[in-house]
């Protein structure tokens, strides 16, 4: 049996964030449950592309994007559609969602941002010009699953 070097399911998900901003960090980490999602930095070109071909502009915003779905969440209904596909308590996913704008304006102070997110909360089809490049985001995405042996999983980590 031969070994590839990616024997992980397609990506057919991926989360636009600011690695600059710790909700959205925290957001991408939870991302690591699932296998078919992938993240890559707002600031990376292929994102820039692909939200000008979406939006007509680069809105800053925490995005993410279900090519099979052919939806792209913004803001406070990526957050919420992020909570709920990572198994989230509905309470939790409630108050990200009720909460979405305070906690990101307090996070933006307290991590030093001075750049305003733009106030992009809806899901919207996703375009045909932004879907033609769907396939550049996944090849600049990192994945962040995370896999659970059924084993020990402990393992050693003897470095020889």
């Amino acid at each position: 049996m031969t070994s590839t070097a990616d024997e992980h399911e397609p990506l057919t998900g991926v989360l636009l964030y600011d690695g600059d901003c710790p909700f959205c960090s925290a957001a991408s980490t939870a991302m690591r449950q699932l296998e078919s999602v992938g993240v890559v930095s707002w600031d990376d070109p292929t994102a820039q592309a692909f939200l000008e071909a979406q939006f007509d502009e680069a809105p800053f915003a925490l995005f993410f994007v279900d090519r099979e779905a052919e939806r792209i969440w913004a803001g406070r209904s990526a957050a919420s559609e992020l909570c709920h596909r990572a198994g989230m308590p509905v309470l939790i996913q409630d108050i990200v969602d009720e909460s979405y704008e305070r906690m990101a304006d307090a996070i933006r102070f307290v991590s030093g941002v001075d750049r305003e997110i733009d106030p992009y909360h809806d899901d919207y089809p996703l375009s045909d010009e932004a879907a033609a490049l769907f396939d550049d985001l996944v090849a600049n995405a990192e994945r962040t699953h995370v896999r659970t042996g059924t084993g020990s999983g402990s393992g050693s980590h003897s470095g020889r």
